[in-house]
């Protein structure tokens, strides 16, 4: 058994590689500080600082309005955002929108002779508009549509943007009173649309693909214990390319401190959180995380959500 967990794990991390550096890699490194200290597998999983990121169809069972912000610190001075913000919509749906950003800044610029000139900077930013409709009392459908944007610098006065949209589709099945399951195909469509005419004599307008992700996941709790999971199949639009499974566990501690770890996306990852009353009980929650890939890069995430 030991051996097959191993050969799991390994062909997992090994083609984790392989899909995380495909174009829009920075909506699959995770989000906030307690998705990432648990592997990612929020499928089924309400994540209170981005309540509509992992599963659109989240928003239609929420009762209150969840504001959330997130901030990682990645090695190789590049750096990851985000805002969130989601409530329900009366009688049975819910809306949201989400920021995200990804880039990095002070990249030092050369002339051909190799003299310093002026500090570039790239970054893609991601626009998410969700919106879900409970079907059933136990079941909800939503969708995030995706407005994406990709500037990369070339020189010190040239400048190529790609742009797009994408969609993602998920299905919430309440299964018990603690336990959940959920379904979403993530970056349906999504791509870049690039035309690099103006740099490049043999330029041309083309367009490159996000790979499209179908997940499927659950989430059990009892006495403060959380155990959520999820396994992604990785397509290239046309065939299968990987298999992608994410694992995690959280233990509260008198119902506010909580301590986390969990493996995914090809990372471990170990955080602790605290819940606080700011306004009203336990509307305050703020999240560390701390993980680490196979080639160990680190990263350091801290996470803030409100609920009011």
């Amino acid at each position: 058994m030991k051996k097959i967990i191993f050969i799991v794990l390994f062909l997992a991390t090994a083609s984790s590689q392989d899909w995380g550096s495909r174009s829009g890699s920075f909506l699959r490194m995770g989000i906030s500080a307690r998705s990432i200290a648990m592997g990612g597998g929020f499928t089924a999983e309400l994540d209170k600082s981005f309540a509509t990121f992992h599963n659109p169809a989240w928003a239609a069972f929420l009762i209150d309005r969840h504001f959330g912000s997130s901030y990682t610190n990645l090695s190789l001075d590049r750096r990851l955002a985000a805002n969130s913000f989601a409530m329900s919509l009366p009688p049975t749906a819910g809306i949201g929108v989400a920021w995200v950003f990804a880039g990095v800044s002070d990249i030092q610029g050369r002339f051909s002779t190799g003299m310093k000139s002026s500090k570039m900077q790239t970054g893609e930013n991601a626009l998410i508009i969700t919106f879900a409709q409970r079907i059933m009392p136990w079941l909800s459908i939503g969708a995030n549509f995706k407005l994406l944007k990709y500037d990369l610098p070339i020189t010190e006065s040239d400048q190529i943007s790609g742009s797009g949209i994408g969609f993602d589709i998920g299905l919430l099945i309440k299964t018990g009173r603690y336990n959940t399951l959920g379904i979403v195909i993530q970056d349906l469509s999504s791509n870049y649309q690039w035309d690099t005419n103006d740099i490049y004599t043999q330029g041309g307008p083309y367009k490159e693909d996000f790979p499209i992700i179908y997940r499927i996941g659950s989430r059990f709790f009892n006495k403060g214990l959380s155990i959520v999971g999820d396994v992604g199949l990785i397509t290239n639009h046309k065939t299968f390319s990987s298999l992608l499974p994410r694992l995690g566990v959280e233990y509260g501690f008198l119902e506010q401190y909580f301590f986390r770890g969990g493996y995914g996306n090809g990372r471990i990852g170990f955080g602790a959180g605290y819940e606080y009353r700011l306004f009203k009980q336990k509307d305050s929650r703020i999240d560390y995380a701390f993980s680490m890939d196979w080639v160990s890069q680190t990263a350091h995430t801290i996470s803030y959500a409100f609920s009011f």
